[in-house]
């Protein structure tokens, strides 16, 4: 017993077929992490009336029992989405998430050369009105300048970055970025629509280059630090392979 929870050696744990629709990149008996798809919706929604699929329903029939979403990710968003397996786990989870003691890292690729380093403290408003502080900080990994043209000069400079949100406000990545004007390429409605659309028309690529690369937290249960890490999906992958960035990067 730890914390209240009973820790039984693979006890009831769900073992995944191979051929898993959704890509699992942690599991235990108490949580589990996928890798999101970039356009895959977290949970049913008002506003999503285009589709009936949703990463909750899809991971609770793959493994056969009900998950709990403890964050959230945009839709456009791939990457770490993580989930509790208990409900008494939930309330515990979401309190971290929400005093910051979980580390996030996400990575993404912006318009232009960005600084080798920078600090973003610019509060952020919701939709009823309530302004709330906002931080994040973000390091660039790679530089790339392209032949093609978005605009008005004859070639086009993209960055890769790694960012780390110190607070968690709606679409505060995003609305970050564009503040400093380096707006996340596919990023509507923040972004730069001549960029969106070039890469639509020319690339035929239509969801964001924003990733959740890492997470970093104290287990709930065993009080033991997990990092949780995942690839880029097919699509980013795609294009930074197709913008040039080095391979050596991600």
């Amino acid at each position: 017993m730890v914390n209240g929870f009973q820790l039984t050696a693979n006890s009831n744990l769900n073992k995944l077929p191979d051929n898993a629709p959704l890509d699992v990149v942690f599991q235990d008996e108490f949580l589990i992490a996928i890798n999101k798809p970039h356009g895959l919706l977290v949970h049913k929604s008002s506003i999503a009336n285009d589709t009936d699929q949703f990463a909750v329903q899809i991971l609770r029939d793959q493994i056969g029992q009900r998950v709990y979403p403890l964050h959230r990710l945009d839709r456009k968003t791939g990457g770490i989405l993580l989930f509790a397996l208990l409900e008494e786990l939930n309330g515990i989870m979401q309190k971290q998430f929400s005093e910051n003691r979980i580390k996030k890292q996400y990575q993404a690729i912006v318009r232009g050369y960005t600084p080798d380093e920078m600090e973003i403290d610019y509060p952020l408003k919701r939709d009823d009105g309530v302004v709330q502080e906002a931080f994040t900080r973000f390091s660039t990994l790679d530089r790339v300048e392209t032949s093609f043209s978005v605009g008005k000069h004859p070639t086009s400079r993209y960055s890769h970055i790694l960012l780390q949100p110190e607070t968690g406000r709606m679409h505060q990545l995003r609305k970050h970025m564009a503040h400093v004007f380096h707006p996340i390429i596919g990023d509507r409605p923040h972004g730069c629509n001549k960029q969106n659309k070039f890469f639509l028309d020319h690339f035929q690529m239509n969801t964001m280059l924003l990733h959740a690369s890492r997470l970093d937290f104290v287990h709930p249960v065993t009080q033991t630090p997990v990092t949780i890490e995942a690839e880029f999906q097919p699509e980013f992958r795609r294009m930074y392979q197709t913008l040039g960035f080095s391979e050596s990067r991600p």
